[in-house]
């Protein structure tokens, strides 16, 4: 799935999870649509709306090739077509990371070897100036009646949503017995004991668990077809109603779920699963359609090439035959490595060794449809679908009575806008597992912490994130010991995989929104449009922006003061995603350097940073980590970067100065104070370290739309309206640093190159 996040609402609610491509709004923890207020020490934090779909989109049409309008662009690719330009800013400034991730992708043999070149490409991607990486969700205060650890910590997909184990008090449970929680826990990891160790030891503390757990959410699905979408508002929801081959649990431990088992070919090309026998297709009404079957499993993969719903490209090269019957070359689908061995046995045949392929099968590309029950909905396969899918007579999907489950939940209620409630599965393989057995989902528009707050306190949801007002709030209001509800429940929230990031458009063409020609307008002139483009190839001044981001200060706004570089990130893939199995020499600039097994992704990243004599720190020596620290902003490098690039951009014939400065348009959803005043942190600290040489205008949008469709909901980097934006993010589909770097390809097929305005 594809997993450009984007944050929108209320600052307050604070949850969300990874994955998928994100937008968040310059640092802010927006809504959440699921498990509010910090998963307790598991994606807590921040909350995200995503548009889910897949590391590769499968290369989208040239929107100036083939036969169509050519566009008219302005600045100094002026006489280029759109994607002629593209290709040339992308192999200008991105040609080293993509030599040095085709090296990386090329090792298939020695996993660590792979991940330590991964690293290497990782650096030049940042030494690029191509983007910033920003901070991740959590790193917050919150409370909450989650007990810690009972939610999957998994760092990819989107098993981390799958609420059914998860352990809920009628209290909020205390910082204390939190504490405790978190040494118990790591004690336990993997032996597969803490889930019953942490309901007994809530009971033995006085505790009343309830098996109900209520959450926000901020948009009505768009469809109820979880192989026909990309938007995370669906998945977040939709996964409670199947399951995967495979499941991470609370341990973060891959567990047998509709595969009892499978094993992997010698050349490691063939994995074969073995199914659960006895798993019952039921309808919203608990009434069985259907047995579970290996051919479930191939129709569900069909119907998700054939819906295009961009989760696709995630198997694009991948799956034997994939391309081919995604690109329309070959569309019988027996030619698709995706096979029903017989009525239990699922074979998937790779074109290459993908030593991540496991860790994506709970993912929703990879979930079962029953054949029979599409049918039954006017459901057709192959060329057929696109002749049926916009007439009356196909209801698959279109609402919670047109589905059918295999998962824990039953979807019994949908009222648009206003609430949706999960009931268990009577019918459910594996019903004695839940510890929860209905889900309450509050629709909210609110973008007002304190109605947040209220609703936690009052039990409408669970939990909460504070932000400073919310913290006043609960430091005021006393408990029955005589403390506070913030000295005796607070916790912080432990940040996640998704990684949101600061990006320069390139090459802007598009001046107000694409939707509305009204919204969002920049007030630059047609002179200083030209010149932000011609500064933005160069390299020096791209950097020179970045090392002037006070993102610290900008974060503490959200945050507060004490929390400020909790969830400041450094790298775009996170630095813990991934370490080396084994003693590990790569060439680091024709050194050869050896690394111990163990040794974190990010320190790799810093070794080739520091022999490239970048400036920036982005890992962390004390604390292992690549998150908790600002290793960027820096007003000294900022300005020596400048100096260079002035010098650079001189010989071109720009000059750049006070009085002749550069502007940047920089859009932010302004009815949330607490973004806006981030913004104009930002502002100040550019201005400043950049002694005025370059401005930033703050366009203020009156709503959440206006600032997406400036820079979230465009498809392409054509339609981008902005020239700064810090709204995106991402948070990887499997277990390995390409799910993060993949969306940084060409021609089409990186989620994240059209924010920097190419493809």
């Amino acid at each position: 799935m594809k997993k450009i996040i984007a944050i929108a609402l209320t600052c307050a609610m604070l949850l969300s999870v990874a994955g998928c491509s994100q937008n968040n709004d310059s640092g802010n923890d927006g809504t959440s649509t699921t498990s509010q207020a910090a998963d307790t020490d598991n994606n807590g934090g921040e909350s995200t709306s995503e548009n889910t779909g897949d590391d590769t989109t499968g290369g989208e049409e040239d929107p100036n090739g083939g036969d169509s309008e050519p566009i008219e662009m302005i600045g100094p690719f002026a006489d280029m077509t759109y994607s002629e330009a593209s290709t040339k800013i992308y192999n200008d400034n991105l040609g080293d990371f993509k030599a040095a991730l085709d090296i990386a992708t090329a090792e298939v043999d020695d996993l660590s070897k792979r991940y330590a070149l991964m690293a290497v490409a990782e650096a030049k991607l940042l030494e690029s100036g191509i983007f910033i990486p920003i901070k991740a969700n959590g790193g917050a205060y919150a409370i909450n009646r989650l007990a810690s650890y009972t939610n999957s910590p998994v760092m990819w997909g989107t098993d981390n949503y799958r609420f059914y184990q998860n352990l809920i008090t009628t209290d909020f449970i205390t910082a204390a017995d939190r504490d405790e929680m978190k040494v118990k826990y790591n004690e336990l990891k993997g032996s597969g004991e803490y889930l019953a160790w942490a309901k007994q030891y809530l009971i033995d503390k006085g505790y009343e668990l309830k098996d109900e757990k209520s959450v926000y959410y901020s948009a009505d699905l768009t469809t109820w077809d979880v192989l026909a979408t990309n938007e995370a508002d669906n998945s977040e929801l939709l996964v409670q109603t199947y399951d995967g081959l495979l499941e991470y649990d609370c341990e973060n431990v891959q567990q047998p779920a509709l595969a009892e088992s499978y094993e992997v070919s010698e050349d490691g090309l063939t994995y074969t699963f073995h199914l659960r026998q006895g798993v019952k297709w039921v309808d919203s009404q608990g009434r069985e359609v259907a047995d579970l079957t290996a051919d479930d499993f191939v129709a569900g993969m069909q119907h998700a090439f054939d819906a295009k719903s961009g989760t696709e490209g995630l198997l694009r090269d991948l799956i034997v035959g994939t391309g081919e019957y995604i690109d329309g070359k070959d569309l019988n689908f027996d030619n698709v490595g995706v096979k029903a061995v017989d009525e239990y046995t699922v074979e998937y045949t790779l074109q290459q060794v993908a030593p991540y392929f496991a860790s994506m099968t709970g993912y929703g590309i990879f979930a079962p449809m029953s054949r029979s029950y599409f049918e039954s909905q006017g459901g057709k396969l192959g060329a057929e679908f696109e002749q049926v899918k916009d007439t009356d007579a196909y209801k698959y999907g279109k609402d919670q009575n047109s589905i059918a489950y295999c998962g824990p939940f039953l979807v019994t209620n949908a009222t648009s806008k206003n609430s949706m409630t999960l009931e268990a599965n009577p019918s459910y393989w594996n019903k004695d597992a839940l510890n929860i057995h209905k889900q309450n989902w509050r629709y909210t528009e609110s973008t007002d912490p304190k109605t947040s707050y209220d609703d936690a306190i009052n039990g409408f949801v669970d939990g909460v994130g504070l932000d400073e007002s919310t913290i006043t709030m609960a430091k005021e209001a006393a408990t029955d010991d005589g403390s506070n509800i913030f000295d005796k429940y607070h916790y912080t929230s432990l940040t996640d995989s998704t990684t949101y990031g600061g990006f320069l458009n390139l090459n802007r063409q598009q001046f107000v929104n694409p939707n509305d020609q009204v919204k969002m307008p920049s007030q630059k002139t047609e002179q200083q449009k030209v010149d932000y483009i011609t500064a933005a190839q160069n390299v020096h001044f791209r950097l020179a922006v970045y090392f002037a981001l006070d993102r610290g200060n900008q974060n503490a706004q959200l945050r507060g003061e004490d929390l400020k570089y909790n969830s400041l990130r450094n790298t775009y893939t996170p630095g813990n995603m991934v370490m080396l199995l084994e003693d590990t020499t790569i060439s680091i600039n024709g050194t050869d350097t050896t690394f111990e097994a163990g040794t974190n992704y990010g320190k790799i990243v810093q070794a080739q940073l520091t022999a490239d004599g970048f400036k920036a720190k982005v890992y962390d020596e004390a604390t292992d980590s690549t998150d908790g620290f600002d290793g960027w902003y820096n007003p000294e490098n900022a300005k020596a970067e400048l100096a260079i690039a002035i010098e650079e951009l001189k010989a071109q014939g720009l000059e750049i100065s006070k009085e002749n400065p550069i502007y940047l348009d920089y859009p932010v959803a302004a009815q949330v104070p607490q973004f806006k005043q981030g913004a104009y942190v930002i502002k100040q600290s550019v201005e400043e370290a950049l002694d005025g040489c370059v401005i930033i205008n703050v366009i203020e949008g009156s709503s959440y739309d206006d600032r997406n469709y400036a820079m979230f909901y465009p498809e392409t980097g054509l339609e981008m309206n902005f020239d700064f934006m810090d709204a995106a993010g991402w948070g990887p589909d499997y277990g390995d640093p390409m799910s993060f770097l993949n969306t940084m390809l060409p021609d089409y097929n990186g989620d994240c190159t059209k924010y920097v305005g190419i493809y």
